[in-house]
């Protein structure tokens, strides 16, 4: 059991990336904080952990936008389990349009709850961390850390301001016995990605076979999607790798589209 009795609070796991992510905790004996502003869901999927695998697993409502709902949140997991061993901030949205065309006030909430969420789950789980002496921070990032995309200014923006904040965590936290790092996907076939599908399709001017085959999966070695799974055992490796060798570092998962 890779993460027995450790606390791990995974933003946006109602479903998706993050719901796969506390599966895969939970099957390594962590016990699992759902924090998501989908309170229903957060505990239908806490439930079904609990039934499953027979660990501890809370919902907590969490936007990730606000820095009281983040605290609360937060504390609540502190109050119940004594302090935070794991965060996964991998809350999430997707708005693709041209920059010219792109709203201002999408812009903000893009960069609100992908950057700013980061920020303050941070923020609020890094002081019971440093007090334990150890800690993992892992941020959901993207291809799109690396790489851009048409329509995708915000996104991309916010993907890789989530590379700096890791390695300057990483550097402030390394001699506290925090690590920093963060995942890369590709394209994984989430509802998240399904409803970009349409959307570029009708930006693009080009059929919706054509977004998954050129677009999504066109630089891929194999054409195929990444899966929520791949990226739930990337998850558990940085969480239960112990030591500061790999903190500060990313780690693509995109079937070859994107090389380091």
């Amino acid at each position: 059991m890779k993460l027995k009795d450790k606390s791990c609070i995974v933003t946006g796991a109602a479903s998706g990336i993050g719901n796969a992510i506390a599966h895969k905790y939970a099957s390594e004996g962590g016990k699992v904080a759902i924090a998501d502003i989908k309170i229903e869901a957060a505990q239908a999927a806490a439930d079904e952990i609990k039934t499953r695998f027979g660990t501890d697993a809370m919902a907590v409502a969490m936007d990730v936008t606000s820095e009281e709902a983040v605290n609360a949140g937060v504390a609540k997991v502190v109050e119940a389990w004594g302090g935070v061993d794991v965060l996964v901030s991998n809350a999430g949205i997707q708005i693709v349009n041209p920059v010219e065309q792109f709203a201002f006030s999408d812009w903000k909430k893009m960069l609100a709850i992908h950057l700013d969420g980061a920020f303050l789950t941070s923020k609020a789980c890094l002081p019971h961390m440093y007090a334990k002496g150890s800690g993992s921070v892992i941020f959901m990032g993207s291809v799109h850390s690396k790489e851009a995309s048409p329509l995708k200014s915000a996104y991309v923006t916010a993907k890789h301001g989530l590379l700096g904040l890791a390695r300057v965590i990483a550097k402030e936290g390394g001699k506290k016995g925090v690590r920093a790092n963060v995942i890369c996907p590709g394209f994984v076939k989430t509802p998240l990605v399904e409803k970009q599908i349409p959307e570029q399709a009708r930006e693009l001017g080009i059929s919706e076979d054509e977004v998954v085959s050129r677009v999504m999966l066109g630089q891929t070695v194999d054409a195929e999607f990444t899966t929520v799974e791949d990226i739930a055992e990337v998850a558990l490796f940085f969480a239960a790798f112990e030591t500061n060798a790999l903190t500060g570092q990313s780690l693509v998962a995109s079937h070859g589209w994107c090389m380091e």
